[in-house]
């Protein structure tokens, strides 16, 4: 955690995103959630830095950017070349550059350790996310209320959590190869039904951290607005529904399924069993307990 920190300080990121979260032990802890067993540290090191450029692009795209900014920013990740940002305001080159050495960083420890290079799974991984939140803001900016199931389809992505999981993959190390990894990256059940806890968890109006002025909508909204006849109550009772479907999906594929590694289905199970705790409904009890879990899981084996 200190490392981790320590490395987003140096980066001055926070000062030159001032519109930004900065939360460095928050993103920190969303790895140790993912990766849990303590010879894992490098690893969630270099998972948090991933974990903490989703949460820049996202507020980037949320609160800052123009329409034709973040479609000029999304290019430039598509074709991986800062060239293509020419025009964008400074802070978001630099967003950029930072993103593509991290990358850079990150493709390069995976093949010292794994002798296999990740580099185009992850330029492709991280357009797909920008294609996503560009959506998001070009349904804001013209007005569009898309269906719920094409809202969710598109918020699996834009929760980051397909990007964060294939990370996981490749710094856990096992079972790389081309065809696993593009599996991985193709809306592997295990993976869709972990993002989409959190989507429709998150919709619930949950995302308490998120102080800033963008609006999304939400699945809730949209199912109503093409179900004008049912109440709130109904579309909760729905809603938790899908939560509980996706969750017989993640469980039956973690429990059954030996496609992949045990430990890579356990950070996708780790990951959607923090969501209630990491998207709480009361803003205040939501800080709490993200102090309770940072003390929980780093202090309280050292009581004596």
């Amino acid at each position: 955690m200190v490392a981790s920190d320590r490395w987003w300080k140096d980066t001055e990121l926070g000062k030159e995103l001032n519109f930004a979260r900065d939360q460095p032990i928050k993103w920190y802890m969303a790895s140790l959630v993912c990766l849990t067993d303590s010879f894992y540290s490098e690893q969630r090191i270099q998972l948090a830095k991933s974990i903490t450029f989703i949460y820049l692009i996202d507020d980037l795209f949320d609160v800052f950017g123009t329409l034709d900014e973040l479609t000029l920013f999304t290019e430039a990740v598509y074709r991986w070349d800062l060239a293509a940002a020419e025009g964008l305001p400074d802070c978001m080159k630099i967003c950029l550059r930072s993103l593509f050495e991290v990358t850079d960083e990150i493709s390069y420890q995976i093949y010292q350790k794994h002798s296999w290079n990740p580099i185009h799974f992850l330029h492709k991984a991280w357009a797909k996310l920008c294609k996503a939140f560009l959506v998001e803001a070009e349904w804001l900016s013209c007005g569009h209320s898309p269906s719920a199931e094409e809202y969710l389809k598109n918020g699996i992505v834009s929760t980051g959590i397909p990007l964060t999981l294939l990370h996981a993959f490749l710094l856990l190390g096992q079972q790389i190869t081309d065809d696993t990894v593009q599996i991985v990256d193709d809306d592997l059940d295990i993976v869709s039904s972990t993002a989409t806890v959190l989507r429709l968890w998150d919709d619930f109006g949950t995302a308490e951290d998120e102080t800033q002025e963008g609006r999304d909508g939400s699945y809730l909204e949209y199912y109503m607005k093409e179900n004008p006849s049912i109440s709130y109550e109904e579309t909760q009772q729905h809603t938790m529904k899908k939560i509980s479907n996706a969750w017989k999906t993640l469980n039956r594929e973690s429990l059954l399924s030996n496609q992949f590694p045990s430990k890579f289905n356990q950070a996708c199970l780790n990951v959607a069993r923090a969501v209630p705790l990491a998207y709480n409904y009361d803003r205040n009890k939501s800080i709490v307990s993200m102090e309770n879990l940072v003390k929980k899981l780093l202090f309280s084996g050292m009581e004596m």
